[in-house]
């Protein structure tokens, strides 16, 4: 507020008070926190110099720049990409639950919806969509978007704008990992792979992954990791029975907190972030398993966890 109790001449205040539902579409959009906050910040620029007094509805206006800007800033980021060392994951965002999503939403199926959106299996699967096609997704299925603002978003015509979100939700739905959003048991079978992975304990660790399980690695060559996806369960179990914690002078820790909707486990080494495990749970067995080292990726989530 300014002094006189009004609302500040610059917007600050309708601007906070979007701002995690615009961080919310730009990390959907680009799969990186320090992406998504710049995108937002020149978002705040374009609106600090607008002439406030023309926007109708500041939640539309803002969310339009935000998106274009980040469709923007996908397709400069698309040739970088290509030239990434090995599988390329997005960085893990801490949630409680998502951005965007307020306490009283946290509950039920609303919950879920929140999960699925920015749960690392989708996240994947939207770096296959082209950068239109992921605006759309991402403001029509995680926020509920109508479809005549995302048309107006994009400057495209309504039925195209339909078009591409049904052919994306297809393209989801075809290629996300299945998985379940049951945090106890997510929480349970984390921290029994956490034992067996500790102990190398090849039949406990087969006993929590599915027969066609998959390991899927990231470390920008920054990090000793697979640079090519591991697939089946005996194959995955005993690449992680020899791996567990290494020697040397420094000390391992594990710490267990929510990334992407979802429980994780953050190993650490001398209290700095050294890998992310975070996995895809269906049926009680683990479908998919994300491990991230790319050091880039982890910094901030140094005195993250429990």
């Amino acid at each position: 507020m300014s002094a006189d109790g009004g609302v500040s001449p610059d917007g600050t205040e309708i601007f906070e008070e979007h701002r995690p539902v615009l961080l919310g579409v730009a990390y959907r959009m680009l799969g990186r926190v320090a992406d998504a906050e710049d995108v937002v910040q020149e978002a705040w620029l374009r609106w600090s110099a607008a002439d406030r007094e023309q926007v109708r509805e500041p939640r539309g206006y803002l969310v339009r720049v935000t998106t274009r800007l980040a469709i923007d800033r996908l397709r400069q980021l698309r040739a970088r990409r290509e030239a990434y060392v090995g599988t390329w994951l997005p960085e893990p965002l801490v949630t409680d639950l998502a951005p965007g999503a307020a306490r009283d939403e946290r509950e039920g199926a609303e919950r879920v919806v929140l999960a699925e959106s920015v749960s690392l299996a989708v996240m994947v699967v939207l770096e296959s969509l082209s950068p239109l096609e992921r605006a759309v997704f991402v403001l029509r299925e995680a926020f509920g978007f109508p479809y005549a603002q995302i048309a107006e978003t994009l400057e495209r015509g309504e039925p195209a704008v339909r078009q591409m979100a049904s052919r994306a939700r297809r393209h989801v739905e075809e290629r996300r990992t299945r998985f379940d959003v049951d945090p106890k048991q997510q929480r349970d079978l984390t921290e029994r792979f956490l034992k067996a992975s500790v102990e190398g304990d090849l039949e406990g660790l087969l006993s929590l992954l599915a027969p066609d399980a998959r390991l899927v690695s990231d470390s920008a060559g920054k990090a000793k990791a697979p640079r090519r996806v591991i697939v089946g369960a005996d194959k995955v179990a005993r690449f992680l029975a020899a791996i567990g914690p290494q020697g040397g002078d420094g000390v391992f820790g594990f710490r267990f907190l929510e990334l992407n909707g979802g429980q994780a486990l953050l190993a650490t080494y001398d209290e700095a972030p050294d890998t992310v495990f975070a996995a895809d749970v269906a049926d009680g067995r683990i479908q998919s398993l994300y491990l991230i080292r790319n050091p880039d990726k982890l910094a901030h989530l140094t005195g993250q966890g429990d």
